[in-house]
C-alpha cells in the first residue's frame, strides 16, 4: 500500500532516542525527508545516519524545544533545506516518577515545560506556514498517563491531558486548511539496548525503576502480554501522517496493547 509519504517533510522533535528514534527509523523507511530536532547532537547524527541508510534524506537541528526563538530558527531552516513542512511529530517527553505530594514547583515547570509548552511551541511554529499551504499533519505523542491517570505520574499524566484537549481544540481550528492534528498514547516502552537512546535521555534516568518484577508486573497488565516497541508507535504516526488516513483528525489512539481499553 502505498501512504503517499515519499518526498515529504517530517519534523520529528526527540527523534534520536527511543520512541523518537523508532518514529524517525519509521519514517525514513516510507522514503520521507527527515529532520531531527533534538538536543543530543551525538545520538541524533547516529539516528539521522541510520535513517539515510534506509534511504531517506536526513538532517539533525540541535533545537531547545522549550524556547519559542529556537523552535522559529528550527522550522525556518526546515523550510530553507526542503522546501515545507508536510509533517511535524511532538515527541519530545521528559518524566521522573514519583508521588505528588513528594514533587516540587521546579519539578513541575520542568514536567510542563518539556511535556507541554513545547508542542505549543512546535505547533505555533508550524502551524501558518501549513494554513498557507491548505495542507499538514501534527501530531503527538501522549500517554496513557493522560487519559485515566497513572500512579507516580500525576504532573506529566497532567500535561499528556493537556496535550490531547490542546489536540482537540486545534483540530477543529484548523480542519478547513485540511491540516490534521492527533495524537498517539505509547504505553510503557522500553529501549531494546543503550544504543538505542543517549546520554541526556530521561530514559537513562528512569532505567533503574524498570527492574525484572516490576517488569513482569508491567506486562501481565497488558493484554497482549508483551510491553510495547518504538516500532509499534513508529508505525501508528506514520499511518496517521500518511493519505490512509486524510478523514481522521482530532483523535486519540492508544498505542498500549490493550492497557487503557479507551
Amino acid at each position: 500500500m502505498d501512504l503517499g509519504l515519499k518526498g515529504k517533510t517530517v519534523i520529528i522533535t526527540g527523534g534520536a532516542s527511543n520512541i523518537g528514534r523508532g518514529i524517525t527509523l519509521c519514517f525514513a523507511k516510507e522514503g520521507t525527508n527527515i529532520v531531527i530536532a533534538d538536543l543530543d547532537e551525538k545520538q541524533a547524527g547516529k539516528a539521522a545516519d541510520e535513517a539515510r541508510a534506509l534511504g531517506s534524506k536526513a538532517i539533525v537541528v540541535k533545537t531547545d524545544i522549550t524556547d519559542y526563538d529556537a523552535v522559529e530558527a528550527m522550522v525556518k531552516k526546515t523550510i530553507d533545506e526542503f522546501g515545507a513542512v508536510d509533517i511535524l511529530v511532538n515527541n519530545v517527553g521528559w518524566d521522573l516518577q514519583q508521588l505528588f505530594i513528594d514533587t516540587t514547583p521546579d519539578f513541575w515547570d520542568k514536567i510542563i515545560n518539556i511535556n507541554y509548552r513545547s508542542v505549543l511551541n512546535c505547533t505555533k511554529g508550524v502551524l501558518g506556514h501549513m494554513i498557507e499551504r491548505k495542507s499538514g499533519v501534527i501530531l503527538s505523542t501522549g500517554s496513557d498517563a493522560g487519559r485515566i491517570g497513572e500512579f507516580r505520574e500525576a504532573v506529566y499524566g497532567g500535561t499528556k491531558g493537556a496535550v490531547i484537549a490542546f489536540t482537540k481544540a486545534v483540530a477543529r481550528e484548523v480542519g478547513r486548511y485540511n491540516v490534521r492534528l492527533n495524537v498517539v498514547c505509547p504505553g510503557v516502552t522500553i529501549p531494546k539496548s543503550e544504543d538505542e537512546y543517549g546520554e541526556d535521555s530521561g530514559w537513562k534516568l528512569s532505567r533503574g525503576f524498570f527492574t525484572d518484577e516490576i517488569m513482569e508486573k508491567i506486562v501481565k497488565a497488558y493484554p497482549l502480554r508483551r510491553l510495547g516497541t518504538s516500532e509499534d508507535i513508529g508505525n501508528a504516526m506514520v499511518f496517521l501522517a500518511s493519505d490512509a488516513a486524510n478523514f481522521i483528525t482530532g483523535q486519540t489512539l492508544s498505542v498500549s496493547g490493550g492497557y487503557s481499553m479507551m
